[in-house]
């Protein structure tokens, strides 16, 4: 704990880099999947070849990818981010298309009547398949936080630093701080995704509320009516 307190500043930078270097592909990722998922569902035929593609994406290795991105992109962020952002695309494109293929048929069909396009019935559709999205969204982003400190192999890994750097010099405290650092990052990410989910969808807090008080009710009744029964037999 003194060494982390002692070398409070290095560490406060390499997890604002670790953040930046995780967040940024899934940002950029998310903006990809989305327009991409919608695609995929609009027009069948898309969806094969975009699944085999990310699925390729996924089976590459990530240190590969940066080794050959050096020659490009240089020693920047963008030889890690990019790779991220390919590896994020296995995920958030199945999951906005699962998400989009959720939309119960009859909100579609009623959305059809009332004169919506295909622009305006996205409205209604994506709201619906946000708990869906979000859920690939939180293993994307704690895929990230995790592959992060891979890039650390070609200089650029945030607290991937503190990984080679404690080996190096046989230091394990600097190695376990670095673990701890990243779980807490991972941790973090999930929560606010979480809360993120929980206020883009209200209705299902209300759905979760009604079907507690129905369970409630149940069980009270249960319990009034077996009651006189079990006073009879008693007797």
């Amino acid at each position: 704990m003194s060494w982390a307190w002692d070398n409070r500043g290095m560490l406060a930078h390499l997890t604002g880099t670790h953040l930046y270097l995780a967040l940024m592909p899934i940002l950029f990722g998310t903006v990809i999947a989305v327009p991409l998922g919608v695609a995929c569902v609009r027009w069948r035929w898309v969806w094969p070849p975009v699944l085999s593609l990310t699925s390729i994406f996924y089976a590459l290795p990530s240190l590969a990818l940066y080794l050959v991105l050096i020659d490009y992109t240089g020693l920047t962020y963008w030889t890690v981010i990019i790779p991220l952002t390919l590896f994020s695309l296995s995920v958030l494109v199945p999951n906005v298309v699962d998400g989009l293929h959720s939309v119960p048929q009859p909100v579609r069909q009623a959305a059809t009547a009332m004169g919506f396009g295909t622009l305006r019935r996205l409205q209604v559709e994506l709201p619906l398949a946000v708990p869906v999205v979000i859920a690939g969204l939180r293993v994307a982003t704690v895929s990230s936080i995790s592959l992060v400190s891979v890039g650390q192999l070609i200089g650029i890994g945030g607290l991937g630093y503190l990984f080679t750097d404690g080996e190096q010099r046989s230091f394990p405290t600097e190695i376990y701080t670095g673990l701890v650092l990243i779980v807490i990052l991972a941790l973090a990410a999930d929560a606010v995704l979480l809360l993120a989910r929980r206020l883009l969808t209200p209705w299902q807090r209300d759905r979760a509320r009604r079907g507690t008080r129905r369970v409630l009710a149940a069980a009270w009744l249960g319990s009034r009516t077996q009651g006189p029964q079990q006073t009879g037999d008693a007797a």
